[in-house]
């Protein structure tokens, strides 16, 4: 069974420049340098608090620079959980229609949703050292028309119950999703969300991209600095605050757009919040 999100990855054209802006906003450490054939990708690796953030760049002719192409910009290419026993999770998605490559010990998926290819990446189960201003990521965030197609067809690719599921709807975002808890009562899931305001943030988005991987959510018990730094770097964001709290105390939830990190947004919520 798949036990947390533990990492994500992001397709861009200059792993360089995307790796010092997630270093200098959220205090990101690098942790190695290598290569993924089965991408055709140079990978630096960062620890963000207890997660890997896996920034991709075309190593060649291959999946990374296709998809850099058909998206035209830097963009989430994969969500990424670990689990116990990896090879059985790629096993059990293969036989239910997904691509698999293996490269030491991680496992590659690609499925298709509403035409789309959602990908995945399926690690052993790893303790790491936090590092930086996130305490961890526990949420990645898919867009879909057909909100019950696209959640059962993640619930068969993982063997996931759906009994442990929970519904969600905001009329200030315009959306409604599913939360596809990796185990009842915890705090790890994919979310799937259908917009249903196109005016909004989140409509737009999939008005102009369509099916795809949306952003990835995390905790923090530094949100204060987070949002000083944001603020001072000039760097693009959103924050959550009740209008009679003073600024100068923490926001109930906050977000990074895509240009702060080098293609990728980011939520966080402190410790408290969105149990």
């Amino acid at each position: 069974m798949l036990t947390r999100i533990d990492r994500i990855q992001v397709a861009t054209p200059d792993a360089s420049a995307a790796a010092e802006k997630w270093r200098s906003l959220l205090r990101a450490e690098e942790v190695r340098k290598d290569r993924v054939r089965a991408l055709s990708a140079r990978r630096t690796v960062l620890r963000a608090g207890a997660s890997e953030i896996e920034l991709l760049e075309p190593d060649g002719a291959g999946i990374i620079e296709d998809e850099l192409k058909r998206r035209g910009r830097a963009h989430l290419f994969a969500a990424g959980a670990a689990a116990p026993d990896p090879a059985k999770i790629a096993a059990h998605a293969h036989a239910s229609g997904a691509t698999s490559a293996e490269e030491n010990g991680q496992y590659f998926l690609s499925i298709t949703i509403e035409s789309a290819p959602v990908r995945f990446v399926i690690s052993r189960n790893s303790p790491h050292e936090p590092a930086g201003d996130l305490d961890f990521l526990y949420e990645v965030t898919l867009l879909a028309a057909d909100q019950k197609a696209a959640v059962q067809k993640i619930s068969d690719l993982f063997s996931l119950d759906q009994r442990h599921f929970t519904t969600i709807t905001s009329e200030h975002f315009g959306y409604t999703g599913v939360l596809t808890l990796f185990k009842e009562g915890a705090l790890h899931r994919f979310e799937v969300i259908t917009p249903i305001d196109l005016t909004k943030t989140m409509g737009r988005f999939h008005a102009r991209e369509g099916t795809s991987l949306y952003m990835a959510f995390a905790e923090s018990a530094r949100m204060a600095r987070i949002e000083r730094e944001a603020r001072a770097a000039g760097a693009g964001i959103t924050v959550d605050r009740p209008a009679v709290r003073s600024i100068e105390r923490t926001a109930d939830q906050l977000w990074l757009h895509p240009p702060s990190l080098g293609g990728v947004k980011i939520g966080r919520a402190s410790c408290r919040e969105r149990v």
